[in-house]
C-alpha cells in the first residue's frame, strides 16, 4: 500500500510561481508513474501532468510551456514547478500514483491564483 504526502500549495499571484512536492511511503514493490490532478469548484478531476518510472512526462495542454514535472525514482518522489502561473490554475492539486498494488491519491493541496 502506497502513502503519499503532498506539499507546496498556496496563495500567490498571478504570473508567479510555486513548486508542489509528493512523497511516496509504504508497502510496495515498485512505482510505475506519478503525476498530478487538480479539480477547480464544480469541476471534474483533470490530469495536469504525469511521469513514468522511465522518465516519459505527458502534460495537459493548459499547462504546457508553463509546468514542469520531474521525479525521483529511488527515492519515489515527484515535484512539480507551475510558473507564470493564471487564475484559471487555482484547484485542489492531487498527486497520485500507479504502484503494483493500483493507484493511490494524496489528500491533496490548495493552490490559489489571485488575478
Amino acid at each position: 500500500q502506497v502513502h503519499l504526502v503532498e506539499s507546496g500549495g498556496g496563495l500567490v499571484q498571478a504570473g508567479g510561481s510555486l513548486r508542489l512536492s509528493c512523497a511516496a511511503s509504504g508497502s510496495f514493490v515498485r512505482i510505475l508513474a506519478m503525476g498530478w490532478y487538480r479539480q477547480a469548484p464544480g469541476n471534474q478531476r483533470e490530469q495536469v501532468a504525469t511521469i513514468t518510472s522511465g522518465g516519459t512526462t505527458n502534460y495537459a495542454d493548459s499547462v504546457k510551456g508553463r509546468f514542469t514535472i520531474s521525479g525521483d525514482s529511488a527515492k519515489n518522489t515527484v515535484d512539480l514547478q507551475m510558473n507564470n502561473l493564471k487564475p484559471e490554475d487555482t484547484a485542489v492539486y492531487y498527486c497520485t500514483s500507479a504502484a503494483d498494488g493500483g493507484v493511490t491519491w494524496g489528500q491533496g493541496t490548495q493552490v490559489t491564483v489571485s488575478s
